[in-house]
């Protein structure tokens, strides 16, 4: 089969990607709206821009041309906190990608205890054993419908005890929630460990010792 990306509109081209682009991790990002309302939503088109400082890059589209609750709150206050959510949590991660009025919680709807962050004003949310609390560090517009990539810069991690060793995050231990395409999830499944890139670097370059 072949498909010319110019002969699909941008539903087609979307189910296309989401479904090849997989396993995608999921930003659970919190918001605060300028008016109090705390909105929290899934988005998958994430990853991280720089180590130092630490930034993360989400991708936040629109629907019917405006800009989604989060990419709203995110312009009006720069604070949010993005959360790694576990296979546990996919209940009200996959609940709280339901569109509602601004006017509506889905951390109150859902029923989502929250903590104070220690950078920022907007708080966290407590079930998730990873939470980064972020500043706003720029928003990058892409494409013909108006997507933007909005950067932030973590100020704070809050990390599950336990999850940390040798200064690494456990990912068997994390058990993060992945997203397909379509209403589908994953866990991590089988996890293939091979060697150091150090220690293959030093294999590949060292020539065989003769018979």
């Amino acid at each position: 089969m072949r498909l010319l990306a110019g002969d699909l509109d941008a539903q087609q081209t979307y189910k296309l990607i989401t479904g090849v682009v997989v396993p995608r991790p999921i930003a659970w990002v919190l918001t605060r709206s300028p008016e109090g309302v705390l909105n929290v939503a899934p988005f998958s088109a994430f990853t991280f821009v720089s180590n130092k400082p630490p930034l993360l890059g989400v991708n936040v589209g629109r629907k019917a041309g405006a800009r989604k609750d989060t990419g709203r709150n995110i312009l009006a206050g720069g604070e949010y906190v993005i959360h790694i959510g576990d296979v546990g949590l996919v209940g009200p991660i996959h609940e709280s990608a339901v569109e509602h009025p601004p006017e509506v919680s889905e951390v109150a709807l859902l029923g989502l205890q929250t903590l104070p962050c220690e950078c920022v004003s907007v708080p966290r949310l407590a079930a998730p054993p990873v939470a980064m609390e972020c500043r706003l560090h720029r928003v990058i517009e892409f494409g013909d419908t108006g997507s933007e990539f909005f950067v932030g810069e973590v100020l704070a991690f809050h990390v599950r005890d336990g999850l940390v060793r040798n200064g690494k995050i456990d990912s068997t231990e994390l058990d993060p929630l992945c997203r397909l395409g379509g209403p589908h999830y994953a866990s991590l499944g089988q996890v293939i460990t091979m060697r150091s890139i150090e220690q293959t670097a030093k294999a590949v370059m060292t020539p065989p010792t003769a018979p």
